[in-house]
């Protein structure tokens, strides 16, 4: 069905999301006839007088958050501003009205940028040498905004207790459809399944809400999620207000517990449709110059792809595993588009020790395209993500790449959590590009994605990172972090020998 909606674009996506609205009506529809019938077997009860329905309850909750973090870049090269810090800071003040029903919410964000550099980008191919560039080069010097991040309504109860539905403009991620209950799984899903291919861009200063529609049907044996939606700018461009038209992104799927005698665990199937109809902007893709820039035809990709968490005891500790995999097939605009990615993670957690360790390994591969001038785009699309969570020194994405990692993990107190990983990042593809982004946020020039040449190379870098996360008081929380990144061949043959780059942040966020 994905495959069909590439070929045939925007009406086959209508046709696509009113296929599966009739699927979960179906569902909820079958429900209904059960409950039904299960009650009909019961002994009628005895007649007594009909209680007055109680008028519904309403509350107020209010919420709020402030981060404000001072980031530290030192870009590979020494060319240009390469070196600078800056402070970023998000306020975000919210207010629900709740009923039984239904729930109403608004949510206002103001966003700041101090001391952005003015001179961090140079001409291709040394781009943007860091994110600090990639703020000041989309804002045009404005330094502050103020936006609406969240205002939907949401209906409990549609149908039967356990369909609700959200319309309006809210955060989604996929990945997060459910939290288990286990603290071990629910990290796993947190750091790394949710963000992978859609996500808020959390850690950006401006971030990305949605225009759309979210349906959830929570049972405790299978969750269905229907999402639908078109992103807002935001990300690095202050203006996190508008939308993008021609930026859609339609989204289902459906997660199950597992459990074992010994284990505990969860599966998700998941299908995305995406379309970027937006004819201002130049593809990033391994082709000559004058050819992308010549093609503003439509992308159109379906990707279908699962997960599987599971958490086992063992005599000595808690070993867990973690397999993701996705494929794409579409139109990447003149060419046909065809792509895949997979991720293999295991992990260890010994009993009875006072720093609580655990250690992790993982491999994850995105494929690369191996002929710019063939007809076919090979490159794994990475949609909307939040890169970060998966590049902790955004450098990079997971796009044309393979990164071979292992982390360990330390939880000496309840209120520190201390984290260290080493990777070997390699592209996938010699033939393609070094890519960087996090998916579309303009209407123009941005593409969303960029890609610096790889001249032939594959080895990108090694990097090694450390953080720490304090709870100070009971809402308030200090993160530290430093990433330290040794350039290999990619990264020597654009930048020279000075191929080193660096990057600390002080972060503290209070919530209420």
């Amino acid at each position: 069905m994905l495959i069909y909606a590439c070929r045939f674009k925007s009406v086959a996506l209508l046709r696509y999301l009113a296929v599966v609205i009739l699927v979960i009506a179906l569902c909820t529809a079958g429900a209904a006839d059960s409950l039904v019938l299960t009650t009909a077997t019961q002994p009628p009860p005895k007649t007594a007088p009909l209680a007055q329905p109680s008028p519904p309850k309403k509350r107020w909750l209010l919420t709020g958050s402030w981060r404000v973090r001072q980031e530290w870049w030192d870009w590979f090269g020494h060319t240009g501003q390469d070196s600078y810090t800056f402070t970023g800071s998000i306020l975000r003040l919210g207010a629900t009205r709740q009923t039984p029903s239904e729930d109403i919410t608004l949510e206002l964000a103001q966003v700041g940028l101090i001391n952005l550099p003015h001179h961090a980008t140079e001409p291709a191919p040394l781009g943007q040498m860091g994110l600090g560039a990639a703020y000041f080069d989309a804002n045009d010097g404005q330094d502050a905004s103020l936006f609406v991040k969240q205002a939907f309504w949401r209906g409990k109860n549609i149908g039967c207790q356990a369909n609700s539905l959200r319309l309006g403009r809210f955060e989604f991620i996929e990945g997060t459809e459910t939290i288990p209950k286990d603290s071990s799984l629910a990290w796993l899903k947190r750091e790394r399944i949710a963000h992978r291919l859609i996500g808020n861009f959390g850690w950006s200063h401006v971030q990305r809400s949605f225009n759309g529609l979210h349906f959830a049907r929570n049972t405790p044996r299978l969750n269905l999620t229907l999402f639908g939606g078109i992103p807002t700018r935001g990300v690095f461009d202050l203006n996190g207000m508008d939308t993008l038209p021609d930026v859609k992104v339609a989204y289902v799927a459906a997660t199950t517990p597992l459990s074992g005698k010994r284990s505990q665990g969860e599966g998700r199937l998941f299908g995305i449709y995406y379309e970027d109809t937006r004819d201002e902007v130049i593809k990033a893709d391994n082709r000559p110059g004058p050819v992308r820039a010549a093609d503003r035809r439509a992308i159109g990709i379906g990707t279908i792809g699962g997960h599987y968490l599971g958490l086992y005891d063992v005599g000595s500790g808690k070993v867990d595993a973690l397999l993701w995999a996705a494929g794409q097939l579409g139109t990447w605009g003149r060419q046909d588009h065809g792509a895949y990615a997979f991720a293999v993670e295991v992990g260890y957690q010994p009993r009875n020790s006072p720093l609580k360790p655990w250690v992790r390994a993982g491999y994850y591969r995105a494929s690369g395209d191996g002929d710019p001038t063939d007809d076919d785009h090979q490159t794994f699309f990475l949609i909307l993500p939040t890169p970060r969570s998966y590049a902790r020194f955004p450098f990079y994405t997971l796009t044309n790449l393979n990164d071979a990692f292992g982390q360990v993990i330390l939880r000496p107190h309840p209120r520190w959590a201390i984290r260290t990983d080493v990777h070997a990042l390699w592209l996938a593809d010699d033939s393609d590009l070094w890519y960087i982004g996090g998916g579309a946020f303009q209407d123009r020039p941005s593409f969303g994605f960029a890609g610096r040449p790889s001249n032939g190379q594959s080895d990108l870098a090694t990097l090694v990172d450390l953080s720490v996360d304090y709870q100070w008081q009971q809402h308030t929380t200090l993160s530290f972090y430093l990433g330290y990144a040794i350039g290999g061949d990619v990264v020597r043959r654009i930048y020279g020998s000075s191929n080193h780059g660096l990057l600390l942040y002080a972060e503290a966020i209070r919530r209420w």
